[in-house]
């Protein structure tokens, strides 16, 4: 299969990459990396440069929601660089005729809002914040290759944890001091996902033809943010424990502290459960375990 990854230098694109090449595929990464695209013939910096129908494309592309202090301008870079970007690729897709049979589309499970008493699975409707209404308009980019004929999986994932970055060491980083925190109350809701099952649920959802619209990447058991402390204090012991109060994350990190940090969602993966997918980290100890072995 050919396979066009956008985003594919990223936290999950390179583990996704690495399997795809080793199952056989033919992939071609799409990358703001100059020196990769100008070294390597499976890599291009403009999907002007792609040459041929793919016949999937997998949309990972898009800067951190985490990664700077929410100001005007990166909240703008944070849009461009998924709904301008998925945009683009979709239009120069459309213009070539080029559709191909499947579009894994990236989104997030902020896409239903938040809420503490909630259950969601994929017929939630979507939620209200600035979170919800960027995953609605990211899905919305692409929806046209599915009006062409694609089918189209929206991938709404949610926090991905592993050791080499993403979320994990940054929620870890006291227990290097022997001290366990959680962020404000520590009730609010997290629904994770390790890496690994990530990758394999995009491979999963690639080879499943029955899997469209939108599709949870969530683990079976999401934990509170206290009970994701308690996990982990498991596994590295503490000698203290505190919760970071509320004023002082706004103050620490803006608006990124009220939208993705003191709030959350319990999230069910109920598509990929019924189309028979394995998680290898079900639990939230079991995933813990494995990223600090």
């Amino acid at each position: 299969m050919r396979i066009l990854v956008s985003g594919g230098t990223g936290f999950i694109g390179r583990p996704l990459v690495k399997a795809l090449k080793e199952a056989g595929h033919e992939v071609i990464v799409l990358t703001r990396q100059s020196a990769l695209a100008a070294s390597n013939d499976d890599y291009i910096e403009s999907i002007h440069a792609l040459d041929a129908r793919p016949d999937a494309w997998i949309n990972l592309a898009g800067a951190g929601l985490a990664d700077k202090r929410w100001t005007t301008e990166y909240l703008k870079e944070i849009r461009e660089s998924r709904i301008d970007l998925s945009r683009h690729i979709t239009d120069f897709l459309l213009q070539k005729d080029w559709i191909p049979e499947t579009v894994l589309s990236g989104s997030a499970i902020g896409f239903y809002g938040a809420c503490e008493t909630t259950v969601f699975d994929e017929n939630s409707p979507n939620g209200s914040g600035f979170s919800a209404t960027l995953c609605s308009d990211w899905e919305a980019s692409v929806q046209p290759l599915a009006d062409a004929g694609a089918r189209l999986a929206l991938l709404r994932t949610g926090v991905v944890l592993d050791s080499e970055s993403g979320a994990y060491p940054q929620m870890t980083g006291s227990f290097k001091a022997f001290v366990k925190t959680w962020l404000g109350s520590g009730n609010q809701w997290l629904s994770w996902i390790h890496r690994s099952d990530v990758v394999s649920a995009i491979i999963h959802i690639l080879h499943t033809p029955t899997l469209s619209g939108p599709v949870n990447l969530t683990a079976p058991g999401p934990v509170t943010h206290r009970g994701f402390a308690n996990a982990v204090d498991k596994v590295k012991p503490t000698l203290l424990a505190m919760g970071v109060p509320a004023p002082v994350m706004r103050i620490m990190v803006g608006g990124v502290a009220d939208e993705l940090l003191l709030t959350g969602q319990q999230v069910m993966s109920e598509k990929l459960k019924a189309s028979g997918f394995a998680f290898a980290y079900p639990s939230i100890d079991g995933a813990i375990s494995a990223i600090e072995s």
